[in-house]
């Protein structure tokens, strides 16, 4: 395994964290997962994006689990759960281990929400078979391969940053010594996020293990199989779209439907990449119109 030190601690880094009384620990599939579970009734699968974590939902899965059972992990390396090898941080491994999760805490989700990374994960559970949900719901979701020259030079730099121990190192160093940076990054994406939002990405920002994990996850990221089935989904797709996002271009989810014309399209004005986090009130209908 590709070890990277600098984990998070629940103990020290968890002491304050969103939604604190919900989390649990949860063996699956060789790992220790840190868990999110709150609410009653159907279940509410929520899954965040590469270098996110539970943190990102503080807002939607209060809302949520007025209706739903709500269940929202750390995916593999992000924030408190443990690493999978390198080799198995690919779009199929994840999603893979998150179906072994799902399977420890027997739990067969009703309509399951994803964000960027985190929905291409679910669409591929649902390809595979390995959910069955009454709906996904793709929050600014990254389905489709980069085109251009950013197609070709994202893999290989990603791929270069994965196998150092070094780059992790430097980069949670520099968040550290500058916590403007992270900001920096977040206004990139196009959202705008309060305070307590921005110093809880800088908080993950500063682990290595969950910068490794995040760079390690963009490199085993090979999208070309999961847009060539896209047409074979069976789930209903809806793809929610900030159109400020300036991470995934609101153009994609045209594309997406191209290749499959059943799914919906739903645009969320003067939004950005991090929609779910700037106005969940606004993407909580979303979820709850599952019929």
């Amino acid at each position: 395994m590709h070890q990277v030190s600098g984990s998070l601690t629940w103990e020290s880094d968890g002491r304050d964290w969103p939604l604190r009384d919900a989390s649990r620990f949860v063996e699956a599939d060789g790992l220790r997962w840190h868990v999110q579970q709150l609410g009653s009734g159907p279940v509410a699968l929520l899954v965040h994006g590469t270098g996110a974590s539970t943190h990102s939902w503080r807002g939607l899965a209060p809302l949520l689990a007025e209706r739903f059972t709500v269940i929202a992990p750390d995916l593999p390396g992000h924030a408190f759960s443990q690493a999978l090898p390198l080799r198995r941080m690919t779009l199929p491994g994840m999603a893979a281990a998150l179906g072994a999760l799902l399977r420890a805490l027997g739990a067969a989700p009703s309509v399951v929400v994803g964000h960027s990374a985190g929905a291409a994960i679910l669409v591929r559970m649902g390809l595979d078979g390995a959910i069955a949900p009454r709906r996904i719901l793709s929050l600014n979701g990254a389905l489709l391969p980069l085109r251009g020259l950013p197609g070709h030079l994202f893999s290989p730099l990603a791929r270069l940053c994965a196998r150092s121990r070094l780059v992790p190192r430097l980069f949670a160093c520099h968040a550290a010594a500058s916590p403007r940076v992270v900001a920096r990054l977040i206004a990139d994406t196009g959202s705008t996020l309060d305070a307590a939002g921005i110093a809880l990405y800088a908080r993950l920002a500063r682990s290595p293990a969950h910068v490794a994990a995040a760079f390690q996850m963009m490199a085993g990221w090979d999208l070309e199989p999961l847009a060539r089935a896209l047409p074979d989904l069976k789930p209903p797709l809806v793809l929610a779209v900030g159109l400020r996002d300036r991470t995934i271009s609101p153009h994609e989810a045209q594309i997406a439907r191209a290749r499959l014309p059943a799914a919906e399209i739903v645009r969320l004005p003067g939004l950005g990449h991090l929609a779910h986090e700037e106005r969940p009130q606004d993407v909580a209908p979303l979820v709850e119109a599952a019929p």
